[in-house]
């Protein structure tokens, strides 16, 4: 579609909510689309009103601009939803990236869609589809966390939580934190698990850096630098267990206990939990042990 098409689609909706990614970093990532909607909306809602007008600069645009942010989005999402039944067309934008991810914006998306207004994504950039893509670990399942607790008890109890868990972690973190953070990700974790540090991403001082925690930590500390900047954490996850008896369980008895009172699904879904293995085997086990008890 030619980018004249595009804007005279945009142009010709009214009271539409639309989500628009923007650049992490290099504003080369704008796409034509996310240029095209914001040229296009009658007002724009954004994080930091002065962050988002130096962006609009750079790209040539002027709009008008209301913040919505984590201190106001209570009472700014009804201004913001009157205006769009109102039949204004109102662009979502976050500092950087895409919009609610870690970032303010799901109170308004949620009661647009409620109360029937159109909601429109405009994708774009993601620091963690970004940061994934090239720390050179597991894809096929990631668990995003997003900020770690800030408080050193409640962030090692939650990392205890998610020491088990065999999907990639992928975690966000400040900077003034993220020496203490990685060290206590390589207490609950393991000093062997691997991780990558992903820092200034698109941005002239992008960094991978790809070691086991307990190394990663000591190259960290020792480099100022890699304490500076917008950083995206990745760490490996736990290894699969194949076999329930390495983790001493008879799956068998214990199916049996929980099926007198639960669901064959929920007893499944309860031991594959507790020993790894795959759900649907658990499930094909179960049924059958059923079966017998009648």
């Amino acid at each position: 579609m030619a980018v004249s098409e595009v804007s005279r689609k945009v142009s010709n909706e009214s009271g539409v909510l639309y989500v628009v990614a923007t650049p992490i970093g290099n504003l080369s990532d704008m796409s034509r689309r996310a240029l095209d909607t914001l040229a296009s909306v009658d007002l724009i809602a954004a994080e930091d009103t002065r962050h988002t007008a130096r962006l609009l600069s750079a790209m040539g645009l002027a709009k008008p601009l209301i913040a919505l942010h984590e201190h106001n989005e209570t009472g700014m999402s009804g201004r913001i939803l009157a205006r769009l039944q109102g039949g204004e067309s109102i662009a979502l934008v976050s500092d950087a990236g895409t919009p609610l991810i870690s970032d303010p914006g799901f109170p308004l998306v949620r009661e647009a869609r409620r109360r029937g207004c159109k909601v429109v994504p405009i994708p774009g950039p993601s620091a963690i589809i970004c940061a994934l893509s090239a720390a050179g670990l597991a894809t096929d399942r990631f668990f995003f966390e997003g900020f770690p607790p800030r408080t050193t008890s409640a962030r090692r109890r939650r990392f205890q939580q998610l020491a088990a868990n065999t999907a990639t972690l992928v975690l966000y973190e400040s900077s003034h934190r993220l020496t203490e953070s990685l060290e206590d990700m390589a207490d609950a974790f393991g000093a062997d698990r691997r991780a990558v540090l992903a820092r200034e991403l698109t941005k002239l001082h992008e960094t991978f850096l790809d070691a086991p925690l307990g190394e990663l930590v000591e190259r960290v500390r020792q480099d100022p630098d890699q304490q500076r900047g917008e950083m995206v954490i990745l760490v490996e996850g736990a290894p699969k267990r194949d076999d329930a008896a390495e983790c001493g369980i008879d799956t068998d008895k214990l199916l049996g206990l929980l099926l007198r009172d639960l669901s064959v699904k929920r007893a499944a879904e309860v031991v594959a939990e507790a020993t790894g293995r795959r759900r649907n085997d658990i499930y094909k086990r179960a049924l059958e042990l059923k079966a017998g008890q009648e």
